[in-house]
């Protein structure tokens, strides 16, 4: 079974994040320049929260702020659930299904931020896995 750390080796971006000060409207604009659904907020090295489209809409957008007044750090997810690496992809789908997550930051052992897998990343090796398991099992029928 494939890891979180098996995606996040073939992962070419670089993390998107920002700091607790930056507005609203500079999340939007990274999400947008990176298309992306989510920006983890750090402070130096620790992630203190994650900001992503639910949180724009939900506490930014239906409540009529101004995204470029209002900081980050007040409208962004503060308890974030994250992962290991060393999580299978079916594990961490569970918990995104359960969860109703779109996004999971992935953290070492010291606490340490590493990536971030969405829904996608994990569909998609999820799915490969399963092709790779069918075509095996033709190939053995087949002879």
């Amino acid at each position: 079974m494939k890891t979180i750390k098996e995606i996040l080796a073939e992962k070419t971006k670089p993390i998107a994040t920002l700091g607790p000060g930056n507005t609203v409207q500079d999340a939007i604009d990274l999400m947008m320049a990176r298309d992306i659904g989510a920006v983890l907020i750090v402070d130096g090295t620790k992630l203190i929260g994650i900001f992503t489209e639910r949180d724009c809409l939900h506490k930014v957008t239906a409540p009529g702020l101004n995204p470029r007044e209002v900081p980050v750090q007040q409208v962004m997810t503060a308890k974030v659930r994250f992962v290991a690496p060393d999580l299978e992809v079916s594990q961490g789908l569970a918990l995104m299904t359960e969860r109703f997550f779109r996004h999971l930051p992935v953290l070492d052992e010291q606490q340490n931020l590493i990536g971030i897998v969405s829904i996608g990343d994990l569909v998609k090796a999820k799915i490969s896995e399963q092709d790779f398991i069918i075509e095996q099992m033709e190939r053995y029928i087949a002879t």
